[in-house]
């Protein structure tokens, strides 16, 4: 089982970056209002927080504590302004994108034994945070749960993290 120190540093900063990216890439195939906004940034941290306690696999489990420091928290929020910086939102959900492709390789190549139970997490949190909040209606009232949009970032997301 992968830990920490199977990885480069700059390996390990992607991988705990990348449950805020999958949430992240989601959240900006549609913006939500600043309710929706919140919910799915709430959607992420429930299931990170979550991770610790309720998967048995190591690498989440070691992603989780790291991201319960403070240090491994700033880390994540850097690598998420990194790829917003200077970008629109089209830009920010396709740079969250290639990130995740990123994961996906090294995960590849330095822990394919955790691999697919840490992408899975992944995609159950996207999918968290699509039906976190409600696309379009009024003050959160009315609207879809998951819009056509967030339904086709999913994919994306899906079709990354399956190779």
């Amino acid at each position: 089982m992968a830990s920490k120190s199977d990885f480069a540093p700059i390996e390990w900063a992607r991988i705990v970056q990348a449950p805020l990216l999958a949430g992240f890439a989601v959240s900006c195939a549609d913006p939500s209002s600043f309710l929706g906004s919140i919910q799915e940034s709430f959607a992420t941290a429930k299931l990170v927080v979550d991770g610790k306690n309720t998967h048995n696999n190591p690498l989440i489990q070691a992603v989780c504590q790291e991201l319960a420091t403070s240090n491994g928290r700033a880390d994540a929020r850097e690598g998420l302004r990194t790829i917003s910086q200077a970008a629109k939102i089209d830009d920010m959900k396709k740079r969250s994108l290639e990130a995740l492709k990123d994961v996906a390789h090294i995960l590849a190549h330095k822990a394919p034994q955790d691999a697919d139970a840490f992408k899975d997490w992944l995609k159950d949190i996207a999918t968290k945070v699509a039906e976190a909040g409600t696309e379009g209606g009024f003050l959160g009232f009315g609207g879809i749960k998951v819009s056509d949009l967030e339904k086709a970032t999913l994919d994306e997301i899906s079709t990354i993290l399956a190779d």
